[in-house]
């Protein structure tokens, strides 16, 4: 079964690079289980994912950029999706483009971006950014890691947790307050490279799913970073935190949705091959209707998704739109990775098939980037309630 994607026509070059991306999946499959149960980032998958060149799609070429919209990006990463099953490796690639070289390359100086983004888009250099801490998760607003101006530099005081890609970054964004008051413009980026004095990187975290990327607490104690390294503006890091969860859902979650459609046609092949009680289980109504939801699942997030992407592409808001389109993957991904189990029986509940991988590896989507609660009592808020 060919993956197409819901929205109109699409040109020759997109479609090329969606297409470039097939011959990649071999090597990124290799071992994906056993890298899942050693908790170990692959370097050589790593480089896998830097010569494929979807590092490069949404930035400038003057950068080292393919120069393409968010929207091609969502539809070549929804192939990533598709045929690549280690879900650690995609978030961390997720990460490295989220993380530093999207808000580097909207905001910040030409300066910091001739340090930082040439290597940051080629995957030289991986990055993380450190927004939750032990008490602040969804509420940013509720960080208390400060910065404290010092002549030509601000210094670095709290701790940051839960940050992907935080073992084996070389910089990362960090959010901090300021200013002693509240609001968001209490709030700035900065570009912190891990082996500045007074910035500690934790070890590992260990946890349920996406073993592959590696999580970890980060600790600042009176770390001196240049003013130099701020992204933007002094207090304009809320709002460049706003963009970045934008990209970072569309990212994230379109590979989600390019997942669910691999597991869907898995789940077909197996229904219509497997027999019980003299006749295939897909002819059995209950196995046929849970592949069924799995497919209306699969294409509502496809369409809020996509939806969301062409009006993010055009510079509107999304507030509304990528708290929806966050909600309903998510959810549906959930879902479809237990129906997958439930039609695979026995074999889906042992590690050999991935199908367990694939559950807890999508336990963590309504938690992260703004839990589901979070994202609807946001949409709540737009609604005037």
């Amino acid at each position: 079964m060919a993956l197409t994607a819901p929205t109109g026509e699409w040109t020759d070059e997109q479609k090329s690079l969606r297409k470039s991306l097939d011959q990649h999946f071999e090597a990124l499959n290799a071992g994906h289980l056993e890298d899942d149960a050693a908790s170990r980032f692959n370097r050589d998958k790593w480089q896998v994912i830097r010569d494929s060149g979807v590092l490069r799609i949404p930035f400038d070429p003057q950068w080292g950029g393919l120069g393409h919209d968010v929207l091609t990006l969502v539809y070549t990463l929804e192939n990533l999706g598709y045929g690549c099953r280690d879900n650690g490796l995609l978030f961390a690639a997720a990460t490295q483009v989220v993380s530093a070289a999207v808000p580097l390359h909207k905001f910040g100086s030409e300066d910091l971006k001739e340090r930082y983004l040439s290597r940051l888009i080629d995957g030289e250099i991986i990055s993380a950014h450190a927004i939750s801490e032990p008490n602040a998760g969804s509420d940013a607003m509720a960080m208390i890691t400060t910065a404290t101006e010092d002549g030509d530099s601000y210094i670095l005081d709290g701790q940051k947790i839960w940050i992907t890609n935080g073992p084996i970054a070389d910089v990362v964004t960090v959010y901090a307050k300021t200013d002693a008051g509240e609001g968001a413009a209490a709030i700035t980026a900065f570009l912190v490279p891990t082996d500045t004095p007074g910035f500690t990187v934790g070890e590992p975290i260990e946890k349920l799913g996406l073993n592959t990327c590696p999580f970890c607490q980060l600790e600042f104690r009176e770390c001196r970073v240049p003013k130099a390294n701020i992204v933007g503006k002094v207090g304009s890091g809320f709002f460049i935190l706003e963009h970045v969860m934008n990209y970072e859902i569309l990212c994230i979650f379109t590979m989600m949705a390019g997942e669910m459609q691999e597991r869907l046609e898995r789940c077909i092949k197996y229904a219509k091959t497997r027999q019980a009680f003299g006749q295939s289980i897909g002819s059995n109504q209950y196995v046929a209707g849970r592949i069924v939801d799995m497919k209306i699942g699969l294409e509502n997030s496809r369409k809020h998704l996509y939806d969301t992407a062409r009006r993010f592409a055009r510079g509107r808001s999304v507030t509304t739109e990528i708290s929806m389109a966050k909600l309903i993957t998510s959810e549906a991904n959930v879902a479809s990775a237990l129906s997958a189990i439930q039609i695979f029986g026995a074999r889906g509940y042992s590690r050999e098939y991935g199908l367990e991988k694939a559950l807890r590896d999508s336990v963590g989507g309504p938690i992260y980037s703004g839990t589901n609660e979070t994202q609807r009592v946001r949409i709540a808020s737009m609604l005037g309630l």
